[in-house]
């Protein structure tokens, strides 16, 4: 990966503008959590490159934690609309996560 930890940083912040995350008043600053969540990840991704991984294994490894993450999103969503006393409706929650335009 030759791409910078910063460029990705200003890249996740883009992506994030199309679907933005409430931070509310979490007592952490947004752009400092962006970097240290994608520090982690770069880092991350450097120790599964050198692991000698085939690549069919690691976009196994990339999907199962992506469907990890995206599974945890729903289900906290969810809890956070049943709170407040509104229905759920899993594929609006899931939309986000679906490629514009494709069923």
């Amino acid at each position: 990966m030759d791409v910078s930890t910063e460029t990705l940083v200003e890249l996740l912040r883009e992506v994030e503008a199309d679907d933005p995350i409430d931070y509310a008043d979490l007592p952490f600053g947004e752009q400092e959590l962006r970097r240290l969540v994608m520090s982690s990840l770069v880092e991350r991704h450097h120790l599964v490159e050198a692991g000698n991984m085939s690549i069919s294994d690691i976009h196994a490894l990339y999907l199962l934690s992506t469907a990890k993450l995206v599974l945890e999103n729903t289900v906290l969503h969810a809890r956070l609309l049943l709170l407040q006393g509104q229905q759920v409706d899993v594929q609006s929650l899931l939309a986000p996560f679906t490629l514009k335009g494709k069923p």
